[in-house]
């Protein structure tokens, strides 16, 4: 991108009042020299490549029409994307990838998309950036399918690492034991890692991850549910938090499974850094009968089912429809800023009725809360901030928070925000103490 590109990229983001974090500006110059100049909310023709950026959330017809306008050479930017009123759009369009919000001063997620991931699977074939293959498998099991994935491999000259380890079971990996041989695997080398299962064949060498240039890569079975089977790494310090946060959740947890865990791994580091994760499309996570199985990059030895990989369908239903959307939820806390105060108090913020707000009213008291606790935590040294859509999601909000211990403050849009919110209420701590101690 020329510095003329730059200039004018910057001069549309302030024109549309558009604030991004610094991994999240990246990300969008990247897409702009991929794709072409940017325009703001421009749906009203058919365009034949560019970057769409979106601030509101369209109606179901314009989503309709925005939908047919668009072509391969066109991307589709978020920079508001926490807002459940974007969900129905996404629904419609590929998802490529989300980048988490970084605190005040890119206190929104981040979403991109298309029509269609053709563009990306093309170009990524020339990318110099080579994934090094790593998998792993019970030491008193059979290595047949071990020896199929080395063989598979091969013919691609990408280096590899596969290696027996000792298991509880022998016929399966559990979530603490994969977790800890990706962590040696990160401590000992020093290219992006592709973690495949030991099953797997590679029908095409998996260069799309490593020429997306993001933090972790997975695919997200039946766009909800995130798979460990296939992970991508890469060389930053997002990447390796996400992967000790997996491993540390798995050690506390051993009997459960390993796509859950991820999951919470990646809505705890995407909320106190900015993750920027790219959902893999289906061919990076094939298995046996899918009708585009042939075509497959990465083709799993499991059968096609309609069931999910979790052995509990219902295990994480209150996050299904956030996942879909790229979201962390209103079960997990949409963003952790943290103090130097020295006390341990945690507030916890939530933002109710996202989904009936306005748009600009929801982003705006977001950038005000952040913005607030940023000038003066008022002595709390974490603040979690939740974004709730319905009446329920703040009933989850609330109990987390109270388990926590935090304080818990409910906020609606639009409300006013003043700089010392957070002392004022650190103050209003003081008396009601105060009150009860000298009654």
């Amino acid at each position: 991108m020329t510095d003329e590109t730059r200039e004018n990229l910057d001069r549309l983001l302030l024109t549309g009042g558009v604030r991004l974090g610094p991994a999240q500006r990246d990300r969008l110059g990247w897409l702009v020299g991929q794709y072409g100049l940017p325009t703001l909310d421009n749906v009203s023709e058919r365009r034949r490549n560019g970057v769409i950026i979106l601030r509101e959330p369209p109606s179901g017809a314009a989503a309709e029409l925005l939908y047919r306008s668009l072509t391969p050479g066109c991307a589709v930017v978020i920079p508001r994307s926490e807002n459940p009123g974007f969900d129905f759009l996404k629904s419609k369009l590929t998802e490529f990838g989300t980048v988490a919000p970084c605190g005040a001063d890119g206190p929104h997620e981040m979403w991109w998309g298309g029509i269609g991931w053709s563009k990306f699977l093309t170009a990524a074939d020339a990318t110099t950036l080579r994934p090094r293959i790593v998998s792993c498998y019970p030491r008193r099991g059979d290595a047949t399918a071990a020896f199929a994935l080395r063989h598979s491999l091969e013919r691609f000259d990408l280096a590899c690492h596969i290696e027996p380890i000792d298991t509880e079971f022998s016929d399966r990996l559990l979530c603490f034991e994969k977790a800890e041989f990706m962590l040696r695997m990160w401590n000992k080398y020093r290219e992006p890692l592709l973690f495949v299962e030991t099953g797997a064949v590679l029908r095409e060498a998996p260069l799309l991850p490593s020429f997306l240039g993001c933090d972790v890569a997975l695919h997200k079975w039946n766009r909800w549910e995130m798979s460990a089977r296939t992970l991508y790494l890469g060389r930053t310090e997002r990447a390796e938090r996400l992967l000790r946060t997996w491993q540390q959740l798995a050690a506390s947890y051993p009997a459960i499974w390993d796509g859950y865990l991820l999951d919470q791994a990646w809505s705890l580091t995407s909320s106190q850094m900015p993750l920027d994760t790219v959902w893999l499309p289906r061919s990076y996570h094939a298995l046996k009968g899918d009708l585009g199985a042939m075509r497959a990059t990465i083709l799993h030895d499991q059968q096609t089912t309609t069931l999910e990989l979790g052995p509990d369908p219902a295990f994480a239903g209150i996050a299904r429809a956030a996942r879909r959307a790229g979201r962390t939820g209103a079960r997990d806390a949409f963003m952790v800023m943290t103090s130097k105060a020295e006390t341990g108090n945690g507030i916890a913020v939530i933002l109710r009725d996202v989904s009936a707000g306005d748009a600009d009213a929801v982003a705006a008291t977001v950038e005000a809360v952040t913005g607030a606790y940023a000038a003066d935590c008022g002595g709390y040294g974490r603040l979690e901030l939740s974004l709730c859509a319905w009446q329920d999601d703040v009933g989850a909000a609330r109990d987390a928070a109270a388990m926590a211990r935090y304080r818990i403050l409910e906020i609606a849009p639009g409300q006013r925000i003043a700089n010392d919110f957070f002392a004022a209420h650190a103050t209003d701590d003081a008396v009601m103490t105060a009150r009860h101690l000298f009654p």
